[in-house]
């Protein structure tokens, strides 16, 4: 409720200066306040485009002035809406799923929603049950990077109407709105990259047995073969059930570092397990990429920090999360809902000293970004950015 003071007591002839709150202010007290009506202060605390920037500056003073803040759970109860997005990734502390909530969240906060964040730890069984209590929580949309192959979870949200994306790791015959980039793709480049880089014998270090893992694993196979070199899975240091941890990428490289010949190029999974292959081998006293040449995937922004900098393939992560976020603000607000649609991006290939044997290579960590493969875009269920 809003109380009009004495004007004796107004310092300010601005009717509006002698308006103070004396119990929780409510929208219709504000719209009332300043002539206008509820939908206008409502729109207004939502950026919405209808809404006049001079009648939206009125509303934001005078809400800022009273420290008003909506009710969400009355919000809620008019619109049907929770104005909650979850988001569940397998590890918060990997700096790519940090860059994807980042970006997913700016992005649905211009629209009023907040994102809340959960980790399965690369465990199926912790995915199911924080999925379950999202929804439980009757939030009004989900973003999931899935850690297992079970489509069951996902099965039921779509009986139940619930909308979700599924970012980075996707399940074969599964129909479901999806972000991610070309797998075999990103492997595919990396491998040839090394092979451009004149490294003949070029081992993997897997990621885990999701659909990225695997798709990567097939480019990096299919480069060798189709480049005329030779596969043996006595390069490939698989069985890693977590992908984060750096001394994974080291104990994978200690393995690759027993084989006869050496191999002089690794292609990682993705950066914290190339970080981990790279100390590895400058602490057995061995030069990258003079000895060995290495590339991981993510882009992730280690540079300054690394004794070498990690050539990479780029995964977008911003982009990512902002595609997945247009998605969910489509399937919220349609009446009727859309046909699913699949976003996958264009890797890109990120060269530093790392992978690059020539002269001057190292000199402040060069970038050099593969210009080649630039983005197309189709305009289909569909897209292939």
């Amino acid at each position: 409720m809003l109380k009009r003071l004495p004007a004796e007591h107004c310092s300010n002839r601005d009717a509006l200066a002698c308006i103070v709150p004396t119990m929780t202010v409510r929208m219709k007290d504000i719209a009332k306040d300043l002539g206008v009506s509820i939908v206008t202060v409502s729109k207004a605390l939502r950026n919405n485009p209808d809404i006049p920037e001079e009648t939206r500056a009125r509303v934001l003073k005078r809400v800022k002035e009273l420290d008003y803040h909506p009710n969400m759970l009355a919000r809620s109860l008019v619109t049907g809406r929770s104005y909650l997005v979850g988001l569940v990734v397998p590890d918060l502390l990997h700096p790519f799923f940090a860059e994807i909530a980042k970006s997913l969240s700016a992005l649905l906060g211009k629209s009023g929603y907040s994102l809340i964040i959960a980790s399965s730890d690369e465990d199926p069984e912790i995915e199911t049950r924080e999925i379950q209590h999202l929804v439980a929580r009757q939030l009004d949309a989900l973003v999931i990077a899935s850690s297992g192959n079970d489509t069951v979870a996902f099965e039921r949200m779509d009986r139940h109407g619930q909308p979700y994306v599924l970012i980075d790791r996707e399940f074969p015959g599964l129909s479901a709105n999806f972000v991610g980039i070309d797998d075999e793709a990103a492997g595919r480049m990396a491998t040839e990259h090394l092979i451009d880089e004149g490294c003949k014998t070029i081992a993997h270090i897997k990621g885990p047995h999701v659909s990225t893992g695997i798709r990567r694993f097939e480019g990096y196979k299919g480069a060798l073969l189709r480049n005329g070199l030779h596969y043996s899975d006595r390069y490939v240091a698989a069985g890693l059930s977590v992908d984060t941890e750096t001394w994974q990428g080291a104990e994978a490289m200690r393995f690759l570092l027993k084989q006869t010949p050496l191999p002089d190029g690794v292609f990682c999974y993705n950066d914290p397990l190339a970080i981990g292959a790279m100390n590895t081998i400058l602490d057995a006293g061995l030069q990258i990429p003079e000895d060995i040449a290495v590339i991981g995937c993510g882009n992730l922004h280690y540079d300054g920090s690394l004794r070498v900098p990690l050539s990479s393939i780029d995964q977008h992560s911003q982009m990512m999360g902002e595609h997945a976020g247009n998605i969910l603000l489509k399937l919220i607000e349609a009446k009727i809902r859309p046909d699913n649609t699949s976003i996958i991006l264009d890797p890109a290939l990120v060269i530093r000293a790392s992978t690059k044997k020539e002269a001057g290579a190292k000199e402040g960590g060069l970038v050099l970004v593969n210009k080649a493969r630039a983005k197309s875009v189709r305009t289909a269920r569909k897209e292939k950015l």
